[in-house]
């Protein structure tokens, strides 16, 4: 099947009971690198890493999916998350926002809203 690579708590309490969800303890850039790593271990990227439209400096929250199978190096897999490594790195140096906890408290149930549907979308 496969794994949720997450930040966010709220995923990890609402979808730990259809999914496996790794929950890290980071920041968005340390969800894409986790996830670069995993890639580079042989995991395939099933989820957009930039979905949804919205700006890396406009969220805190990211939730990816991969698969839990291991083969060779996906090099599609690779080349998106690099990408949305690279597209993080751009907009965070824009402009550092403190986010209230009501907005990050929305910005957990955008991302669940994405990941979760996915997730159906795979079942």
């Amino acid at each position: 099947m496969a794994t949720i690579v997450t930040n966010n708590l709220l995923v990890l309490k609402k979808m730990n009971d259809k999914i496996a969800v790794d929950f890290k303890d980071t920041d968005l850039i340390g969800i894409l690198t986790e996830t670069r790593n995993r890639i580079h271990r042989g995991h395939v990227l099933l989820s957009h890493p930039l979905s949804g439209s919205i700006k890396p400096n406009e969220t805190v929250y990211k939730s990816l999916i991969i698969s839990d199978d291991k083969a060779e190096l996906d090099l599609d897999s690779l080349r998106l998350i690099e990408s949305a490594i690279e597209t993080t790195l751009k907009f965070i140096g824009m402009k550092e926002y403190k986010w209230n906890s009501r907005t990050l408290e929305d910005f957990q149930e955008i991302d669940f809203t994405l990941i979760s549907s996915a997730v159906e979308s795979m079942i």
